[in-house]
C-alpha cells in the first residue's frame, strides 16, 4: 500500500489559449519531387512524412541550393512531372473522379479480389473505398511503400487497418460531413412512417386486404423525440423534429449547451431521456462504451409504448433485447435502418417482426449525399497526395523518432488521464471547458506540447465517439465538438533530463459521477506522472495517490478507518477479481480518504453493489483504462 500526502499547490507561470496555428513545414509532394530527392531517398531509417519533413531537409547533408530547392519556387515548372496514379476501387460519383481527373491518373477498377487489389496498389499512389472493401495489412505491404494515401468515401472506417496505414506512413482520410442531411432526412422518414404504419398498410393493400382500422397511428405533434447523440446528423434531426411540433431533448457529453438551446433542444441524463420519451432517435458511435448500450436493462426504463429509430450503427442495439421488449409491448415499434450484421439473416425474428420496419442501410443514399461524398473525399485524397495536412485524417502522421522515444511514457499518461476525467463527469450538460497544466523543469521553447495535448483530447473524445484524433486532426475535432482546450505551465526544481515532471487535467462547469475528484476550486481534477517509464495516477481532486495506470480502476471515498483495504480486498477476491495494486490517500487521519484499487478484470454489477454497501463507503466508481 502506498500512502502520499494531498496534492501540492502549483504556481503558474504561462497560460495560454490553445488555437495555435501549426508551424509551416514542406509539403511532401514538393520535397520528393526535387533535386534532394535521391539524398533522402536513400538515408537510412528515415520515413518521409509531413511532421518530419522539415528536420530531416535539415539534418541532412545537402548544399544550401539542395536545400533551398526543397521549398520549390513559384517560377519552376513542374508540369513536366509524373501524374500520380489513383486506384478508385468502389463506385464513386462522377463529380468526384471528374475531380480527381484533373489531378492525377484515374483507374476505375470495380469488384476487385484481394489478390488483384493487391497488384493494382502497387503501381497506386492513391486509393479510394467505400465500405466492401477490405484495406488490409497485406494490402498495404504489397504497395510496397508507394500508397500515400486512402480515401474512405463515407464516414466509417473499420474496413481499413489503420495501425498498419500507419506503420508503412499511409494517410487515410475518410468524407464524413457530406451525408449529414441525408441520414438525417432518412431517419426523420421512418420516424413518420413508423408512427402512421407506412410500410405495414402499404404490404396490406398490396396482398389484397383493406384494413384501416388495423393501422391507426399516432400523431407526432407534442411527443417528446429524444435524441440520443447530439452530432452533425442528431442536430438535422431536432431542426426537422421540431418542425413537426414535436418536443426535443437529446443527451450527448459533448454537446455544447448553447448550441442545444439555440434549438429549443434540452440537454438531459442518458436515464432521463430514455425514461421520458415517446419516440426515441438513434445517432451514437459504435464504441466498446455504446455497444449494445440499448439491453433489457436500458429497455426496463423505458415508456412503455415507447417508438424508436436507429440509423447511425447496428451495434449499439441487443436485438434480441429489442426483440423481448417488442413481444412486451415495451417498445411498441421500432424503425431500423442499420443491423448487427448486414445484410441481416431473412429468419431474423427482429425483421419479420410485424411492428419493425426495416430498410437496407439507406441513410446516405440519395444523390445529392452520393455526389457530395464524392466530392469531400476527392479533396481530401488530392490534397493528401500534394502533401498537405487534412483534418479529415484518421490515423496518427509520423513523428520524428527521437521525440517519440523521448515522450512516448507521456503520450501514454496524457491519454489515460483523459479518458479518466471523462468518465468520471456525468449529467445533462456537455464537457466544454478543459484545462491542462504541465509541470516541467524545462524552458518553454524546450517543451512542445502539442501531441500531449492530442493525447488527452484523443482519450476524452473516443471512448465515447467514432472520431479518430491524431496530432493532425486534434484541434479541429475539438473546436468541431465544442471543447475550449487550455493549457498551463508551470516550473518546478527537478532534472530537466525529463520533459515534464507532471500532467494536471481539469474539467470545469459540470457534475461529477465521482464528488471525491472535485477540487477545491470546483473542476474535476486529476494529475499523473511517469514513474521508472509506467504511467501512474498521483491525485484525485484533493487527494493524493499513488497507483500505476494498467487494468482497470476502482475509486472509492470513504470514512479514514481501520479494516477498509480487508473489507474491499475480501469482495473482490471471492469474486476472483485480481488486485494488482491499492492506494490510499487522505486530507486528515481519520476523517475521508480516497482508496483506488487496480484491477484485472472487471467486476459484475453485484460485486461493485457488494463494495458500494460497505457503510463506511460515502461513494465508488468504476473506470475502465
Amino acid at each position: 500500500m502506498a500512502l502520499s500526502s494531498s496534492c501540492s499547490t502549483l504556481k503558474s507561470v504561462n497560460s495560454r489559449w490553445t488555437s495555435p496555428r501549426p508551424s509551416p513545414v514542406p509539403k511532401l509532394a514538393d520535397l520528393r519531387r526535387h533535386s534532394l530527392l535521391p539524398e533522402l531517398r536513400y538515408t537510412p531509417n528515415v520515413k518521409l512524412t509531413a511532421t518530419n519533413a522539415l528536420r530531416t531537409v535539415e539534418q541532412t547533408t545537402l548544399t544550401e541550393d539542395q536545400k533551398l530547392s526543397a521549398y520549390g519556387s513559384d517560377q519552376e515548372d513542374l508540369a513536366s512531372l509524373p501524374k500520380p496514379r489513383i486506384l478508385v476501387a468502389e463506385k464513386l460519383g462522377e463529380a468526384g473522379v471528374s475531380l480527381l481527373r484533373k489531378f492525377g491518373d484515374v483507374d476505375c477498377s470495380y469488384e476487385l479480389s484481394p489478390e488483384d487489389l493487391k497488384k493494382k496498389v502497387a503501381e497506386s499512389d492513391a486509393l479510394i473505398v467505400r465500405s466492401g472493401t477490405k484495406v488490409t495489412r497485406e494490402v498495404f505491404e504489397a504497395a510496397k511503400g508507394r500508397l500515400k494515401v486512402v480515401g474512405r468515401a463515407g464516414v466509417g472506417i473499420d474496413n481499413v487497418d489503420l495501425q498498419a496505414a500507419t506503420e508503412h506512413g499511409c494517410l487515410v482520410v475518410n468524407a464524413p460531413t457530406a451525408n449529414t442531411v441525408a441520414a438525417a432526412e432518412h431517419g426523420i422518414a421512418l420516424l413518420a412512417s413508423m408512427a402512421r404504419n407506412v410500410a405495414q398498410a402499404d404490404a396490406s393493400i398490396k396482398a389484397g386486404k383493406w384494413e384501416r382500422s388495423k393501422y391507426v397511428g399516432v400523431s407526432l405533434v407534442g411527443k417528446t423525440l429524444a435524441i440520443m447523440g447530439f452530432g452533425k446528423v442528431g442536430t438535422e434531426v431536432a431542426r426537422r423534429a421540431k418542425g413537426l411540433g414535436m418536443n426535443v431533448i437529446s443527451h450527448d457529453p459533448y454537446a455544447p449547451a448553447d448550441r442545444a438551446r439555440a434549438l429549443g433542444v434540452e440537454l438531459v441524463s442518458f436515464d432521463q431521456a430514455i425514461s421520458t420519451a415517446d419516440f426515441i432517435s438513434l445517432h451514437m458511435p459504435l464504441t466498446p462504451a455504446t455497444k449494445k448500450v440499448f439491453n433489457d436493462e436500458t429497455f426496463s426504463k423505458m415508456k412503455k409504448g415507447v417508438r424508436l429509430v436507429n440509423v447511425a450503427r447496428g451495434g449499439v442495439i441487443d436485438e434480441d433485447a429489442l426483440v423481448r421488449a417488442l413481444d412486451s409491448g415495451v417498445v411498441a415499434q421500432a424503425a431500423l435502418d442499420v443491423f448487427c450484421e448486414e445484410p441481416p439473416s431473412k429468419e431474423s425474428r427482429l425483421i419479420q417482426h410485424e411492428n419493425v420496419t426495416v430498410t437496407p442501410h439507406l441513410g446516405a443514399s440519395t444523390k445529392e449525399a452520393q455526389e457530395g461524398v464524392a466530392i469531400e473525399i476527392a479533396e481530401a485524397v488530392a490534397g493528401a497526395l500534394k502533401g498537405e495536412l487534412s483534418a479529415t485524417a484518421v490515423n496518427a502522421p509520423m513523428v520524428a523518432p527521437e521525440v517519440l522515444s523521448e515522450l512516448a511514457p507521456y503520450i501514454v499518461l496524457a491519454e489515460k488521464l483523459g479518458r479518466l476525467a471523462v468518465q468520471l463527469a456525468s449529467g445533462g450538460k456537455g464537457v466544454q471547458s478543459i484545462k491542462v497544466v504541465y509541470r516541467s523543469a524545462r524552458d518553454r521553447d524546450d517543451l512542445d506540447t502539442r501531441l500531449l495535448r492530442a493525447m488527452i483530447t484523443k482519450g476524452i473524445i473516443e471512448p465515447i465517439s467514432d472520431s479518430y484524433v491524431n496530432l493532425v486532426n486534434a484541434d479541429f475535432i475539438a473546436k468541431q465538438k465544442g471543447l475550449r482546450i487550455s493549457e498551463e505551465r508551470t516550473v518546478v526544481e527537478s532534472s530537466p533530463e525529463y520533459p515534464v515532471d507532471s500532467i494536471q487535467v481539469q474539467i470545469s462547469n459540470v457534475e461529477s459521477s465521482f464528488a471525491g475528484a472535485v477540487s477545491d476550486g470546483g473542476a474535476i481534477s486529476i494529475e499523473g506522472k511517469v514513474k521508472y517509464g509506467v504511467p501512474h495516477l498521483t491525485c484525485v481532486g484533493s487527494f493524493g495517490v499513488d497507483v500505476s495506470l494498467e487494468g482497470n480502476l476502482i475509486l472509492c471515498r470513504q470514512v479514514d478507518q481501520p479494516g477498509m483495504i480487508g473489507q474491499v480486498g475480501n469482495i473482490l477476491g471471492e469474486q476472483n477479481v485480481n488486485v494488482s495494486f491499492m492506494s490510499v490517500g487522505r486530507t486528515v487521519v481519520r476523517k475521508q480518504a480516497i482508496m483506488a484499487i487496480g484491477v484485472d478484470e472487471e467486476p459484475d454489477k453485484k460485486t461493485l453493489e457488494k463494495i458500494g454497501g460497505v457503510s463506511a463507503i460515502e461513494e465508488f466508481v468504476f473506470l475502465k483504462l
